[in-house]
């Protein structure tokens, strides 16, 4: 028995998105998910990292650990807007708290939400909604986060580091005119605030 589906279920994520988050396709995670493939020692390992569990857990071994810790609500700054030149959560940036489950919050990072603007990532986050953000200043490609991008207010993007030497960043949106962006690092700053580990619609 495995819990991949319903872990990838209630994160929202697609069998495509977990695959690329931990390098398989997402054909290989619905064999998982199905019990016609079994998962290696280092999928299992990164798929219970990913969503913050333990590998028994993940593997239905261990029926009382739903979560490495008991699940309670923490309160979590929501941010209107990230900007370039003030301090992450400065007083003119916060706009509320809101609740986030406990299983999602990590020792050792801070988490803030932030409102999405805007129709950019429409397929995953409705303009208005709040997206829990892990502070980090590195992304795995492919992972949904927030940079901001030359000094101006922090976008939510989809990330690409790719050997080229160039940034792009991917919206994920049914609105033709969102393109994607590509940077050269060396000419344009790029600072990586987080990535995205949940969200939540319009509070």
């Amino acid at each position: 028995m495995n819990r991949v589906k319903d872990l990838r279920i209630k994160h929202d994520e697609l069998q495509e998105d977990l695959g690329k988050i931990v390098g398989v396709s997402g054909r290989a995670i619905g064999n998982y998910e199905t019990g016609k493939r079994k998962m290696s020692p280092e999928i299992i390992k990164k798929i219970a990292n990913h969503y913050n569990v333990t590998t028994d857990y993940l593997l239905g071994i261990d029926e009382s650990n739903v979560f490495p810790i008991a699940d309670s609500p923490i309160s979590v700054p929501v941010l209107g807007k990230i900007s370039a030149g003030l301090p992450l959560l400065a007083t003119e940036n916060i706009e509320g708290y809101e609740f986030a489950p406990s299983s999602y919050i990590k020792k050792g990072f801070d988490y803030f939400y932030l409102r999405v603007n805007g129709d950019s990532m429409n397929i995953k986050f409705a303009d208005g909604d709040i997206v829990l953000v892990q502070k980090q200043d590195e992304l795995e490609n492919d992972e949904i986060g927030v940079i901001l991008v030359d000094g101006q207010d922090a976008t939510v993007k989809k990330y690409r580091f790719d050997e080229d030497g160039f940034v792009r960043l991917y919206p994920m949106s049914t609105n033709p005119e969102h393109v994607v962006q590509i940077y050269n690092p060396k000419n344009i700053s790029i600072k990586i605030v987080g990535k995205v580990v949940s969200y939540q619609g319009k509070i």
